[in-house]
């Protein structure tokens, strides 16, 4: 979502006085009519009749307005305002509301983030949360409509194929039936089970393929077939297929070149997953990059008339206005670019999914009653300290350093110890347990806590007057200025390091955080006011960088980019008053100050260590900071200090135990290999501390599973922009590499043994069933979860090492044992010879275990199906259906439909197994070449540099979208053969034939 919509957010809706100045003129109220009387008001009619007369009822000038997010009311027919995107990731979020017109904050029970509730691997689990939601979103719309919409941005479903995503806490894991499971759990609860209504109605993002933040409105996320059809689709085809949602969002990226936003498969592929009227939305901005950053269109008109046209019903812009949507939309109609029909038809999936939330029922439907009382309730409270302890992963625990012994004395350390961080899209947390908090409650003042957060306490003089650097002592701080003589505690900082050289200063004096504070002015000054690092930008981070003889200059790093953010100013000086501001874009122009350390935090840390018999280091990340919307991660690595301070203690005290507090794999290759025992969480919201504690001293087993692998370097990873994870080995699945913590990866306080795995017969498609005893062999009762994954042995595709298929969270109690039933439900996968799905006849491994490193059992599973034929290359075949490649890049035919295959010099694509028995003579393609000059594509036999059959020329056709027809005389074709088209230079290939 763009940062226009977010700042926006948080104005004042004056909805009602909006929609009667856009309804003026254009429609008289109905006179003496009784509304109720309307067909569209009687909840008996079937949902199309009913929305068929409303649309009737409308205007051409009324059905436009409801193409935007903020939809107006419309007094003459009693239709209320309706706003779309409540944003509800993990828990309601953005929990601000309207009170006499003004926007304060508000609460909503905070849960785990989502790729924390994936950690549970408990569906079920899941669909509690959801339903809270669903519940504490209804709450809030009971009191403020306009301002609560029903309709929920969430879940995110894109699938975490790169670690280093700044969003990675948003998804749920890299596998995609892991997320379809998790993200149908969560949103069957957000809509609740009643047969015909919808409690709220879930949207899924971000559609597709989304999983870079560097450039992500110009990036092309390139998809050859196989990774489109069997794992970037298949994260929103069950959610969709099961009712669990009803639309999804177009992401910002491109998608084999062509805009997200403008993407067919809205309406040719998504809206073919269910029967249900789904409501398709952009994301914020998104529209406007068409003609802005994309420069894919000329005109608005243009693309909003294409977004329209691929499937997007509601526009995600300009805020809360929708004026400048009515008067583009209004536009396109009057050039031709749009029919009414094209408006009825989104209008249409707006208005069914209205009237499914209870919309225009005469009562509001069954969920109407919902009241605000819902909101964070105990059940509410007991659901998120459940959730946060199941999420929780024990990563190693050697010598049972785990649980604690609670008549142990313990020392609490690190950065994250006594502190709850939240992220972007979470709501404001109706209260905090920190580690430290659930620790000493836990401990009930038995045993002996103590804590240090164990970061350096730093002053600041500047170098030519030698004054110190100070801040406010009041709750709102001061602007900082230098003239103090002393370092007193408005002189004072904790320096917290959040990696490769970014710092967060907190102000001894009031316990705020330094920040800008002009987000327009070019020299800003700063003051020490933020309760903690927050913002789009997370206005708070600096670096303190040498500057020589002992003397540094201070980087502000709230934004980098060359030219800053809103002026070219980096670097900190000091003006005549003593007012620090950003003053000099270079380091060369910056004023030198000298770091006086007043306190060492590996110092205080160790000291905490020797004197108690257990130390517990909570560490990990800020998530404004170590990588979030619009800037990814460049490393997984944990912050500097914080893996120095890990060593400290470990040394100090060998029972250490390392809690990391973050979002995504993190590389703990020295914590593995020396540290007893290590337990991961995310930002598990309100209740984190209470469940840490839970897990920490054993009130709870923990049984949290990875959802994606841990690496063991950041070398172990490709590109970011490389999407195709079968030819670069991504994600488990086709990972050849030995990971430190593998994809399903989770210890227990037990032991369980598996025996008698049975597979049932296969049926179509490759379904079959399993059956598995697991005994608890420990002596505490545990959960464990039981992950299926297959192998097909022998393929004409590559297949991936593993794939996971059915999983179940089971609970045993000691000594006891369980038959796991597990359900498989295919075993194809798609064929880009015929563009279909297959089920070829084949032996495959059925392996069941702890995770997908610790099989415990295999079993062979003999399938019947087919046996994929040669190629046959006399029809015409799509270049993007290849077999292998190297250089190419996917490209969109046209601005509306189709792939093609753009290629520059030495690429080549290889078409396998083609059959030749009956010859082939001429090779015909479909070229296009925007450049001047012509190319040459060569047609080759068994390699790229093999035997050459032919050239055909490619003419320079002066537009990249208009296609021209070459061919060329081909001899020596006979038999069966792999072929390879190698180009010369620039081009596209949209088609190609042999015959």
């Amino acid at each position: 979502m763009s940062r226009a919509a977010h700042l926006g957010r948080f104005r004042r809706i004056g909805m009602f006085a909006m929609a009667v100045a856009l309804m003026g003129g254009l429609a008289s109220p109905a006179a003496a009519e009784n509304l109720d009387d309307y067909p569209f008001r009687d909840p008996a009619l079937p949902l199309d009749a009913r929305v068929n007369d409303l649309v009737q009822r409308l205007t051409l000038a009324e059905k436009v307005s409801l193409l935007h997010q903020f939809q107006p009311a419309i007094p003459r027919l009693g239709v209320p305002e309706f706003k779309t995107g409540t944003e509800a990731l993990h828990g309601l979020g953005w929990t601000t509301e309207r009170t006499k017109g003004d926007v304060v904050t508000a609460k909503a029970t905070v849960f785990p983030q989502a790729v924390g509730l994936a950690s549970t691997w408990d569906p079920a689990l899941i669909k509690q949360v959801g339903s809270v939601v669903g519940d504490e979103a209804r709450g809030y719309h009971s009191v403020d409509p306009g301002f609560w919409g029903l309709q929920l941005w969430a879940p995110v479903v894109n699938l975490l194929r790169d670690p280093r995503w700044g969003r990675n806490e948003e998804g749920y894991s890299e596998d995609p039936m892991l997320t379809g499971a998790i993200s149908t759990a969560y949103g069957k609860g957000m809509t609740g089970d009643d047969p015909k209504y919808l409690k709220t109605a879930p949207v899924l993002k971000h559609y597709l393929a989304n999983n870079n933040e560097v450039d992500r409105s110009t990036t092309s996320s390139n998809l050859r077939p196989r990774v489109l059809r069997e794992y970037d689709q298949q994260a929103f085809k069950p959610a969709i297929t099961a009712n669990a949602a009803t639309g999804v969002m177009g992401s910002y990226n491109l998608v084999n070149g062509r805009p997200a936003t403008v993407n067919p498969d809205l309406t040719d592929v998504v809206r073919t997953w269910t029967d249900q009227p789904l409501h398709n939305v952009s994301d914020a901005f998104a529209p406007y990059n068409l003609t802005g950053s994309e420069q894919y269109f000329g005109t608005n008109e243009e693309g909003f008339a294409a977004a329209l046209k691929a499937g997007l019903d509601s526009f995600t812009v300009d805020d809360f206005r929708p004026g400048p949507t009515i008067d583009i939309i209004n536009s396109a109609l009057s050039k031709g670019l749009l029919a009414e029909s094209d408006i009825d038809n989104a209008v249409k999936h707006v208005l069914s999914v209205r009237f499914r939330l209870g919309d225009f029922d005469p009562d509001g439907g069954p969920y109407a009653k919902i009241g605000k009382d819902v909101v964070n309730s105990p059940a509410a409270k007991a659901l998120a300290r459940k959730s946060a302890g199941e999420a929780m992963v024990l990563l190693k625990n050697d010598r049972d350093v785990l649980p604690l012994d609670a008549k142990r004395s313990v020392a609490v350390i690190g950065p994250l110890e006594k502190t709850q961080y939240t992220d972007w899209y979470s709501g404001g947390l109706p209260y905090s347990v920190t580690p430290l908090d659930g620790i000493k409650a836990r401990l009930g003042g038995g045993a002996r806590v103590t804590d240090t957060e164990a970061v350096d306490r730093i002053a600041l003089r500047e170098a030519a007057t030698g004054k110190y650097l100070s801040g406010g002592a009041g709750d709102a701080g001061a602007v900082l200025k230098v003239g103090a003589t002393s370092a007193g505690a408005t002189e004072q900082f904790d320096s917290f390091d959040w990696g490769q050289g970014v710092l967060t200063l907190r102000n001894v004096a009031n316990g705020k955080y330094v920040e800008r504070q002009e987000l327009g002015a070019a020299t800003s000054a700063f003051a020490n006011q933020a309760p903690q690092p927050r913002g789009w930008f997370a206005h708070q981070q600096f670096k303190l960088e040498d500057a020589g003889n002992g003397t540094l200059v201070i980087k502000y790093t709230g934004y980098e980019t060359p030219n800053g953010w809103d002026g070219p100013n980096n670097y900190l000086t000091v003006a005549a008053d003593g007012t620090v501001t950003l003053g000099s874009p270079d380091a060369a122009g910056a004023t030198k100050f000298r770091k006086e350390q007043i306190a060492a935090g590996v110092d205080s840390a160790v000291r905490a260590a020797r004197a108690a018999e257990t130390a517990v280091v909570v560490v990990g990340s800020m998530p404004f900071i170590n990588g979030r919307e619009d800037h990814d991660r460049t490393t997984m690595a944990l912050a500097e200090s914080q893996s120095a301070l890990i060593k400290a203690v470990r040394q100090a005290n060998p029972n250490t135990v390392v809690v990391v507090e973050n979002s995504y794999p993190t590389t703990l290759n020295w914590e593995q290999a020396n540290v007893p025992g290590i337990v991961w969480t995310t930002h598990a919201g309100q209740e984190t501390g209470n469940a840490l504690a839970d897990v920490l001293y054993g009130d709870v087993n923990p049984a949290g599973r990875l959802t994606q692998t841990w690496y063991r370097s950041d070398s172990d990873l490709p590109s970011i922009l490389d999407y195709d994870i079968i030819k670069r080995d991504r994600t488990y699945q086709y990972y050849n590499g030995n990971p430190l913590y593998a994809f399903g990866h989770g210890l227990s306080y037990t032991d369980f043994r598996y025996s008698d795995l049975r597979l049932g017969a296969p049926g179509p498609q490759g379904t079959f069933d399993a059956t598995v005893k697991v005994t608890n062999t420990g002596k505490r009762a545990g959960d464990e979860v039981v992950q299926l994954y297959t192998h097909q042995r022998v393929s004409r595709d590559d297949q991936p090492n593993k794939q996971l298929r059915a999983f179940e969270r089971v609970n045993l109690k000691p000594g006891e044992t369980k038959t796991v039933r597990l359900s498989v439900p295919e075993l194809r996968h798609w064929d880009v010879t015929r563009n279909k799905w297959v089920l070829e006849t084949a032996t495959h491994d059925v392996m069941v275990g702890a995770s997908a490193s610790d099989i415990r059992l295999t079993s062979p599973l003999s399938v019947r199906g087919e046996q994929i034929p040669p190629r046959d290359l006399t029809s015409e075949t799509r270049a993007i259906d290849f077999d292998d490649y190297s250089g190419v890049d996917l490209v969109d035919e046209s601005k509306a439909l189709g792939d093609a295959v753009g290629v520059g010099t030495g690429d080549w694509l290889r078409f396998k197994d083609v059959d030749f028995r009956s010859g082939a003579r001429t090779f015909t393609a479909k070229v296009a070449r925007a450049e001047s000059g012509t190319s040459t594509v060569e047609i080759r036999i068994g390699g790229p540099n093999g035997r050459l059959a032919g050239t055909a020329q490619i003419a320079s056709t002066g537009d990249k979208y208009k296609y021209v027809t070459t061919t060329a005389s081909m001899s020596g074709l006979t038999g069966r053969q792999d072929v390879y088209l190698v180009f010369k230079s620039d081009a596209r290939i949209s088609k190609f034939s042999l015959r």
